[in-house]
């Protein structure tokens, strides 16, 4: 490594020099931590502003350490769109750069073959690798070769980030315990003051932390409250058509991000929506990336990373969870633009949805107690825990993910296991975590009621070292991106209309739970069927808030949009010769009035084919549970039979169990398709 010390500096100005332009220079903080990287081996967390230049910092201590002799930077990175960016980036600093990640499985013997080959400057990987045991295999040889370890939006490593990942959290324990003497790079823009000491807790005594001030000078923040369903969609839809340039338009679930691009396109914008659950992200970061949409309507999962530096504005239709997860997303406009806007349209749902996430993560003891017993004796495979424990699958994969942070549980070729080190549910850790969302989420409702400047209001959320006004806010200068307040009135009409003729359609289960007994393998019978709505459905907030205080029969609006939607179903459906009711132990009125007016309408006769007793299953209850339970209480009424299609009414459907089990039960009775129509699909 003899001359490195005296080139760090050069390096890294090159390496800015490729990736900025000739004219570009390396800020001080910048040449301080490739100092530190390279010349005194050290760790150093890097908490910058977006834009700043963190990657400029690991490719210019590359390109510093490999001239000296030393190995390929190994990159942590915890999304795909942040991977390739990276790839490019690096490439553009004149570095030779792979990724390891789920998508190129075929590639992996490769890029191996290269780093052994010593071909390679930079790999990247997910850290979720980390929990794929054949690549944890892998590790030892990897991080022999490693010159540099890099753990990118290093928020993710801490329980206190708004972006908390296990996987990130073995990976501090993981890898730096496999290269105790490799220099590490943590990056991140948004960690407050206990984040940031959580991260270089995590990374070690010695780290060296270079925090900066977090305040976007061209960035113009606003808020408009206040506004109804309907009137958001509307607002978003009529700002995009005077807004300049590209943008992202956030919102808080994957569901939204179709709903609204729908609406978007119908009002003749080019907007595609975009989410973890896209088959075609690459294409679609690419095409905002050359200004070839107005917009990308997206959740979180295009935010870290992605490199646009012209984009012009972020919009979100609902808050994020904290002002930290706000400014990561805002973060992404105006990055080389002297003016971008940022725009918050909060939601009277946010709060429900920031609720759920803010406790999904937290394991709840006695299940956790209940998934050891399960793994004591040998490895269990997801769905065989399922069907064991009794809890639902998502709860189930994240509480595995925390237990094996804690070295509870392992992951092997069979399945999980239990490792047999002891484990206890730390109290005060957790309820902790709980206060400290709950206080982030008081943070946003005040960011959203204007209580002062916006933008020094983020700086001190994140507990910026020189926080002040800005002075060009909505909050300084009184100033709204149009439309201002309110849309127009014909535009709150056309959003009401495009999304109450809308078709949600209910995908039938495949296939049974295991454990059933005679009922087991794929489920035959049951069509795909139709709701009126689906979750927060704008076309409709108002009135689902009212239709479930009290059991009552349906308003006319309700019975009227559920004969719009047999109308268009029709067109492609054998024609019902009966109408059932789904039995209901809270609202039978409001369902025997629906399936009633439906029979009347298609001069159908309404059969009383079904009864339910004892108490309902439990609402947390994994499938396997839950159908046991269905059964046990659904029944067929003596003596009911069909010769033809079935449709059967009922108020909501969450995991669509209650209607399997209902159709499956009409088809022994003779029917030959069940026909599902529920007034409310719930997520």
């Amino acid at each position: 490594m003899a001359g490195v010390s005296d080139t760090s500096a050069s390096y890294l100005s090159q390496t800015i020099a490729a990736v900025a332009g000739p004219d570009a220079r390396p800020r001080p903080d910048q040449i301080s931590a490739v100092r530190h990287l390279v010349e005194e081996r050290q760790r150093v967390l890097v908490v910058q502003a977006t834009g700043w230049g963190k990657s400029a910092v690991y490719w210019g201590a590359t390109a510093a350490l490999r001239a000296g002799g030393a190995g390929p930077t190994l990159v942590v990175s915890p999304l795909l769109a942040l991977m390739r960016d990276q790839i490019s980036a690096a490439e553009r600093a004149g570095l030779r750069a792979a990724t390891i990640n789920s998508t190129n499985v075929d590639d992996w013997p490769e890029v191996f073959a290269a780093i052994r080959a010593d071909q390679l400057d930079v790999l990247l990987i997910s850290p979720e690798r980390l929990a794929n045991p054949a690549f944890a295999n892998r590790l030892p040889e990897l991080l022999g070769a490693c010159g540099l370890l890099v753990i990118d939006e290093a928020h993710c490593v801490s329980d206190w980030g708004f972006d908390f990942r296990p996987d990130y959290q073995r990976l501090t324990r993981t890898l730096l315990s496999l290269a105790p003497n490799t220099p590490v790079l943590a990056t991140t823009a948004t960690a407050n003051a206990r984040v940031t000491l959580d991260v270089a807790r995590q990374l070690g005594e010695d780290t060296v932390t270079l925090r900066g001030s977090l305040a976007r000078a061209s960035l113009r923040l606003a808020v408009v409250p206040g506004l109804t369903p309907l009137e958001r969609y509307a607002w978003v839809a009529e700002a995009l058509q005077s807004l300049p340039g590209s943008g992202i338009v956030y919102v808080l679930t994957v569901a939204e991000t179709e709903r609204l691009a729908g609406f978007l396109n119908e009002q003749g914008l080019d907007v595609a929506a975009y989410s973890g659950q896209s088959q075609d992200r690459e294409q679609l970061e690419d095409r905002l990336r050359r200004n070839e949409v107005k917009a990308l309507v997206a959740t979180s999962a295009l935010g870290m990373g992605y490199d646009k530096p012209d984009l012009a504005f972020c919009i979100h239709l609902g808050s994020p969870a904290s002002p930290v997860a706000y400014y990561q997303q805002v973060g992404r406009a105006g990055r080389a633009l002297d003016d971008a806007t940022a725009v918050l349209v909060p939601s009277d749902s946010d709060e429900r949805i920031w609720d759920y996430f803010a406790t999904a993560g937290i394991p709840d003891e006695p299940q956790v107690e209940r998934v050891l017993d399960a793994l004591r004796e040998s490895p269990q495979s997801v769905p065989a825990l399922e069907a064991a424990t009794g809890i639902r699958r998502g709860r189930l994969e994240t509480m595995l993910k925390i237990l094996a942070v804690d070295d509870a549980v392992v992951r092997e070729q069979g399945g999980w296991s239990a490792t047999g080190r002891p484990w206890y549910f730390d109290e005060r850790k957790w309820a902790e975590l709980r206060r400290v969302r709950a206080a982030e989420a008081d943070l946003m409702r005040r960011y959203a009621h204007g209580e002062g400047c916006l933008m020094e209001f983020l700086q001190r959320a994140l507990d910026d070292p020189d926080p002040g006004p800005c002075g060009r806010c909505s909050v300084c200068d009184g100033q709204l991106p149009a439309p201002g307040l309110r849309p127009g009135p014909d535009l709150v009409q056309a959003a009401q209309r495009y999304f109450r003729g809308q078709d949600v359609i209910v995908e039938p289960r495949k296939m049974w739970a295991s454990g059933l007994g005679r009922r087991k393998g794929r489920i035959g019978g049951i069509a795909p069927g139709r709701a009126i709505a689906y979750a927060d459905d704008p076309g409709w907030q108002d009135t689902l808030s009212s239709l479930w205080r009290r059991d009552q029969e349906a308003p006319d609006e309700i019975r009227q949009a559920a004969v719009e939607v047999l109308r268009r179903w029709a067109r492609s459906w054998d024609r019902p010769v009966a109408v059932v009711a789904m039995p209901s132990r809270r609202f039978p009125l409001l369902i025997g009035s629906v399936a009633s007016h439906l029979a009347d309408v298609g001069r159908l006769p309404l059969v009383d084919a079904l009864m339910i007793s004892g108490p309902p299953p439990a609402a947390e209850a994994a499938s396997a549970v839950r159908v046991k339970d269905l059964l046990a209480t659904t029944t067929l009424r003596p003596g009911v039979g069909f010769d033809g299609p079935v449709l059967l009414v009922d108020d909501t459907i969450r995991t669509r169990w209650t209607m399997t089990v209902a159709a499956s039960l009409l088809a022994e009775a003779g029917a030959t398709a069940v026909l599902p129509l529920a007034i409310h699909q719930l997520p």
